[in-house]
């Protein structure tokens, strides 16, 4: 019946593509264009200001106006741009309802602040994005513009000597500011009223952008918005859940991959090593599998996500921390990762980067984009990148190439379409698959097994394809309805040598060799339909979702005997022994999810979220070798209520209660099927805006995650569900500007994970393996912003590990390490250069463990150079 449920689904989502397509999109109303810009009366306008002495204290509000209690839509503004004048420069807010946006100005200093309500900026992609030129022309030191909250736009401009003169003007391309520096105004127009001359329409050799920085995303360490965490595009302030994001200006001051991002963020953690092929993610204590743009990878248990330790293509990283169900049906009690891709721009844009470093590290990567046509209705991005790279460890070496290409399509005034898709090829030579804890946690009589050494001889090669398309259409202001699919594979193939403890003498390491294939195929579904509606003065936004869900998985291996090897005096190219066992195996997975969500708001400072979701699951595995097929079905709800109220509009306070579910495939020994395991969250939290560049969170949390297998004391091989996980915690975080030039992104993590029942009573009150009860973080940056000293910045990291228990047991204990990251990089128009230092000081410190067999070292004192340019 599942299946049938899914190939239905399937096709009606194709059907639903070619109606859309072929629906005529319904065409506004058009205001009539102006023959040429008028001037406004200054009794119509906001005064304009020649003087720093007129202030008008007009706090903007934190909603957009309302009409008889029904909130009217945010105005979208879809790009800005700057031209020369005669006079100076004007800002153009391209909007093709200019008429309806409202301005509250004050000046501060030579600043001149102008916050429109009932706005945001949004490309046709529906990112936001932030305007910023520095220096447009002499007199105006910079013109920020970028999205107070998520219905305000504010618009800065910083005057060199005094308050600049600014104009507004109306017209069918959208609002204009002219701005006119203080000493010019009085040199042209020393007597006459600005308001009362109109202003000359610039020349076609002034239509070029002065100085443009348009990014997909907010440029900035903070980011107020997100639509992760209700497939909506909420501010984080109304959402009642921890959500960390990292953005795209972090990513790029740390010169981060994927493992070393993920510091950034002290509860989540990797156990992997840095140069492993795939994640291997803790969130507040329990193992999850990341997402990519809002869907969860199955594939070889997340590995699908991101191969590799590239972050190509990505813009940010959001973490949701808690259960996330509701939004991606099987997922971790603790929380999901999900990594957001780059999506095209409207206006040309172009990035070289090259990379060296130690260990024979070298990088390339492009990221172009633009439009296709010249009215802006096609748009591409391409990223790509190459790494050949070799590390600490003897012997081994990574070559990854990358190739993530999108393209999106106006197909009306109402309907976009995205398709987008990633080709990876990874190959790893020698990789580190870890050292026994006995001779480099624990103490040996052989002595301490060196850090660069390798034990493993092999190679594994994976290519990763994904392809998809994402279509949006709106009905009206207030409903819209979006279908994603996507495909996803990953094609494994490997001859490793693992480990497999130590010989008596705790000299030798013992090994099992490994031939292995893996393929894996993943389709996704997510269909989403949101309204906008009011029950008397309360205002809703309701979401529901359809989300379906195919996972195809094969493995293939060949298991053989291999030579001990030497830790202290390693011989390589033994040969392999004999088979000692095969596998091949397959297992197909089916899943439908139905979710309703509502987003209540009683008054702007209380807010409701709740929703439930449904789940249903088939899962088929299959033996080719013993001719054996098992089928097992399941089902869960999963519901999430949450409440912020906001006693005043920079403080929100918050409370979730949610559950969330996971798939436990087998049978008990008296051939019961086990039911899913079940994660129960309570959580508080404040989150307060400091001010409009600085934001911090506080959470508390508990969550009990149930039904977990344990070993069945009376049947030996067999297990049953009377297993218990508890995770109590605090996080605190502060993101964004101190002050002009001063960046902060830092985070402090209390977690304490315990098995809190299990069949065994000596692992009852043990810490979970790889976890830690402290772990924080700090990267700050300071950018010198005027003087002979501008452009040129300096970047300070410090991340603290604490120490984590080695197995579940409690058997030995990882000890917890500090290292310290260093950056200077200097910015001059169009070109950057970077130079980024990882563990400054060489600490000697292990990375992550994977078992008493399995441990590993960091890296040392690494060094890398970076240059890019921006066209």
């Amino acid at each position: 019946m599942l299946r049938l449920f899914w190939f239905l689904g399937y096709k009606c989502g194709i059907i639903a593509l070619f109606l859309l397509l072929a629906y005529p999109a319904k065409a506004s109303e058009f205001r009539q264009v102006r023959e040429k810009r008028e001037i406004p009366r200054i009794s119509e306008i906001e005064r304009i200001f020649k003087s720093a002495d007129f202030l008008v204290q007009s706090p903007a509000p934190t909603n957009p106006p309302s009409q008889e209690g029904n909130q009217v839509g945010v105005v979208p503004v879809t790009g800005v741009k700057a031209n020369p004048t005669d006079k100076g420069v004007e800002v153009i807010l391209q909007t093709s309802v200019g008429e309806k946006l409202q301005i509250t100005n004050r000046s501060q200093g030579n600043n001149f602040i102008a916050d429109i309500p009932g706005a945001q900026l949004r490309l046709p992609s529906g990112d936001a994005f932030t305007f910023r030129s520095q220096k447009p022309i002499t007199g105006i030191t910079e013109i920020t513009v970028t999205n107070l909250d998520a219905n305000t736009i504010r618009v800065t401009v910083t005057g060199e000597e005094g308050l600049p003169v600014v104009e507004l003007f109306d017209s069918d391309e959208g609002l204009i500011f002219g701005l006119t520096p203080t000493g010019t105004a009085v040199q042209t127009q020393p007597e006459e009223p600005v308001s009362e001359t109109p202003q000359e329409e610039p020349s076609a050799q002034q239509d070029e952008p002065i100085e443009l920085v348009v990014t997909g995303e907010q440029d900035g360490y903070r980011v107020p918005n997100t639509n992760t965490a209700t497939r909506t595009d909420t501010p984080l302030r109304d959402i009642p859940q921890s959500i960390q994001v990292i953005p795209q200006q972090v990513l790029r001051d740390q010169r981060a991959d994927v493992n070393s991002a993920l510091l950034n963020s002290p509860s989540v953690r990797d156990a992997a090593p840095s140069n492993f092929d795939a994640l291997r993610i803790q969130v507040r204590g329990f193992f999850s599998a990341p997402a990519l743009d809002g869907i969860v990878s199955r594939v070889g248990g997340g590995v699908g996500a991101n191969i590799g330790n590239d972050l190509t293509g990505i813009e940010r990283i959001d973490v949701l921390l808690g259960p996330t169900s509701i939004l991606f049906g099987s997922s971790s009690p603790g929380g999901t990762v999900n990594f957001v891709t780059k999506q095209p721009l409207r206006d040309p844009y172009y990035f070289v980067e090259a990379t060296v470093g130690s260990f024979d590290f070298y990088r390339g990567e492009v990221d172009f984009s633009g439009p296709l046509d010249d009215d802006k209705k096609v748009l591409y991005r391409l990223n790509a990148s190459y790494r050949d790279q070799g590390f600490f460890t003897e012997f081994s070496r990574t070559r990854n190439l990358v190739i993530a290409p999108v393209i999106s399509f106006t197909l009306g005034e109402n309907t976009n379409l995205s398709i987008d898709g990633t080709y990876k090829n990874l190959s790893l030579d020698n990789g580190n698959l870890g050292l026994p804890a006995v001779g480099t946690i624990l103490p040996n009589p052989n002595g301490q097994i060196p850090r660069d050494r390798i034990t493993n001889e092999g190679n594994l090669n994976t290519i990763q394809g994904r392809i998809g398309y994402k279509l949006e259409h709106k009905f009206s202001e207030n409903w819209s309805v979006s279908n994603t699919f996507r495909y996803d594979s990953v094609d494994y193939t490997f001859n490793l040598t693992f480990p497999e403890g130590l010989t008596p003498d705790s000299r030798s390491q013992r090994r099992r060799n490994f031939n292995s294939s893996d393929l894996y195929d993943q389709y996704s579904m997510l269909t989403n339909v949101v309204g906008k509606f009011s029950t008397g003065s309360i205002q809703h936004q309701l979401l529901v979702g359809f989300d379906l869900g195919r996972y195809d998985s094969a493995f293939i291996s060949t298991t053989r005997a291999a030579e001990p090897i030497d830790l202290f005096n390693p011989v390589y190219g033994l040969p392999i022994g004999a088979i000692t066992s095969r596998t091949d195996i397959s297992g197909t997975l089916y899943e439908l999810g139905i979710l309703v969500q509502d987003q209540i708001t009683f008054a702007d400072n209380l807010k409701l979220l709740v929703g439930g979701r449904f789940d249903t699951f088939t899962q088929t595995d299959r033996d080719f070798l013993a001719g054996t097929e098992t089928s097992q079905s399941g089902n869960a709800f999963s519901p999430r209520v949450g409440i912020v109220y906001q006693p005043i509009p920079p403080v929100s306070l918050y409370a979730n209660y949610t559950k969330s579910f996971q798939p436990a495939i087998g049978r008990a020994f008296d051939g019961s099927v086990f039911q899913p395991t079940r994660g129960t969250q309570y959580e508080v939290g404040v989150k307060t805006d400091i001010n409009d560049r600085l934001s911090t969170t506080l959470a508390l949390y508990d969550i009990t995650q149930s039904n977990v297998l344990t070993s069945d004391p009376a049947n030996l091989g067999f297990s049953v569900q009377t297993g218990e996980i508890n995770s109590q915690g605090i996080e605190l975080s502060l993101t964004g500007e101190i002050l002009p030039g001063w960046n902060i992104f830092a985070s402090y993590a209390y977690n304490d994970t315990r098995i809190s029942n299990d069949n065994n009573p000596n692992l009852v009150g043990n810490r979970v393996q790889r976890t830690s009860p402290n772990n924080a973080s700090l990267w700050t940056t300071y950018e010198f912003q005027q003087g002979n000293l501008q452009g040129l910045g300096l970047g300070l990291g410090l991340f603290y590990v604490g120490d984590r228990a080695g197995d579940n047991a409690n058997s030995f204990t990882v000890p917890g390490y500090l290292t310290t990251d260093a950056a200077i990089f200097y910015k001059r128009e169009q070109f950057r250069a970077a130079i980024n230092i990882k563990n400054l000081f060489n600490v000697d410190y292990f990375e992550g463990v994977f078992s008493r067999d399995r441990v590993f070292y960091g890296a040392p004192f690494t060094i890398q150079g970076t240059i890019s340019w921006e066209f």
